[in-house]
């Protein structure tokens, strides 16, 4: 489904890296701050275009596609949501629909799909980003990024602003959506439980290049190299305290 073959970009500090994500897999991008996780969604959404080597979505060089019909292929989740806040949240999840002049039916009927999938109250709709709790501001994101009913998602950290019980109860939703969706979706990420939770594999990135690539349990137990053991270990649950 997404592929890069040989892609750098010099401000974005990525790179020379090679990735393949297949259809209907999930996987975590991880690494500490500036390791280049956002560059590389960009460069997947062709928001960025590389410096040296190709990036591809199902097979065409995604500098060769249309911009607008690429994204609207590709929901994109951005750190924080995004959402404008002088829109309600309905007004956010439908902003492309109503310019791409769907029916009101049409637009009715994906909505209702969409708040049973997030679990998300119709009322919500009606209010503003500031009134959104960060869970349901969460969702609103997640309901604009699926609204097309795109082939991908890209998440940019999603619950990395949420109090850790909010954070626990939608990352099983998400899971269950991705689950019952069947998207092909990248999610980046700088904590390893959640890697771990969501992905069938993980890229762990390290100055701009894949230190390892593999499941969860392949990093754990057989680290590529002392910086990929040291960020393992590094992610020390607190309840080990008590053991």
């Amino acid at each position: 489904m997404l592929e890069l073959e040989g892609v750098a970009h010099r401000f974005g500090r990525l790179g020379p890296l090679d990735l393949r994500v297949a259809e209907g897999e999930t996987l975590a991008v991880l690494g500490p701050s500036g390791a280049g996780k956002t560059t590389l969604l960009r460069l997947l959404l062709g928001l960025l275009a590389p410096d040296r080597g190709v990036v591809r979505f199902r097979g065409e060089d995604v500098r060769a596609l249309e911009p607008a019909a690429l994204r609207r292929r590709i929901g994109y989740v951005v750190q924080g949501g995004g959402l404008f806040p002088h829109l309600t949240a309905g007004q956010n999840v439908t902003l492309v629909a109503r310019w791409l002049r769907w029916p009101e039916q049409r637009i009715a009927r994906r909505l209702d799909e969409l708040l049973h999938l997030a679990r998300l109250p119709e009322v919500a709709l009606q209010q503003y980003p500031a009134q959104l709790s960060g869970g349901q501001a969460q969702r609103v994101g997640l309901l604009r990024a699926l609204m097309l009913d795109p082939e991908v998602l890209l998440l940019d950290e999603p619950l990395g602003a949420l109090d850790p019980v909010t954070r626990f109860d939608l990352q099983g939703d998400l899971r269950t959506a991705f689950e019952q969706l069947r998207k092909t979706v990248v999610l980046v990420t700088h904590d390893l439980g959640e890697a771990a939770f969501f992905a069938h594999r993980i890229a762990l990135l390290h100055e701009g290049r894949i230190a390892q690539e593999g499941t969860f349990e392949e990093l754990a137990r057989a680290p590529a190299d002392p910086y990929v053991a040291r960020f393992i270990h590094a992610q020390r649950a607190p309840l080990e305290r008590l053991r």
